[in-house]
């Protein structure tokens, strides 16, 4: 069993800091098994680093009376992973209003990075992820699979190229007379802007740059990203190699 101790030293030697603010994808698989479980990595996180995020999502709510999204109680998406329900729920974690685009953030700048989230085009400017990158931040990959970087589709908003595939969701959220089905528009981050699987493509052209760190947490191949530097590489790649 991988003692929180370790976990915290390997997450220093990545020289994560205290006033870091960090995007995390995490595999628990990947890291092994954790004495105390995904509570025990949302702990040492909570030591290493001054305000972490992750993308949430929403279990989906099916069946002849689904229930409405609210944004304190429904939980995360099992397809997240164990750790981001086990995050949601940890006292003093703050989250985004959103059914399709639901955040969570904890620390020094949590509530500046889940505040005022557009309703359409959730992950475009004015989103969560347009915050992490004014405000300095990173994005660690602990073990997660390649095509997993959220903040790729922030790019997708940024990039130029023509044409770029757009969906029309339905969630049901509360209203102030009840439940109500409240349209989202905004680009297809399920399926993408086109037809090409593109994330785990421009990962791999960014570790070519040079330009990310990294170690090992627990058993978990571990990388830390730029945020900043990172949107600005995957945009021009898509302009390049998607603009056709």
């Amino acid at each position: 069993m991988i003692p929180g101790e370790r976990l915290v030293d390997d997450l220093r030697s990545l020289d994560l800091r205290s006033d870091d603010t960090v995007m995390v994808h995490v595999s628990m698989r990947g890291i092994g098994p954790v004495e105390g479980g995904a509570a025990t990595l949302v702990a040492a996180l909570d030591e290493v680093v001054g305000t972490w995020m992750m993308t949430l999502g929403a279990v989906e709510q099916s069946g002849p009376d689904p229930l409405p999204f609210d944004a304190l109680t429904t939980p995360a998406d099992p397809d997240i992973g164990v750790l981001a329900e086990v995050f949601r729920t940890t006292p003093g974690t703050m989250v985004s209003d959103h059914p399709e685009g639901r955040f969570g953030a904890r620390g020094d700048r949590a509530a500046e990075l889940v505040a005022g989230q557009p309703w359409h085009h959730y992950y475009g400017p004015g989103s969560p992820l347009a915050t992490l990158v004014e405000l300095g931040g990173s994005v660690l990959r602990l073990g997660a699979d390649d095509d997993t970087i959220t903040l790729t589709h922030h790019a997708e908003y940024l990039c130029d190229v023509p044409d770029k595939r757009m969906v029309v969701r339905h969630p049901l959220v509360d209203g102030p007379d009840g439940p109500v089905v409240r349209p989202v528009e905004c680009i297809d981050d399920s399926d993408g802007i086109v037809d090409r699987d593109y994330f785990p493509e421009i990962l791999d052209a960014y570790r070519a740059t040079g330009r990310v760190r990294a170690g090992r947490v627990g058993n978990a191949a571990a990388e830390l990203l730029d945020a900043a530097h990172y949107v600005g590489f995957a945009t021009d790649w898509m302009n390049t190699n998607l603009g056709a």
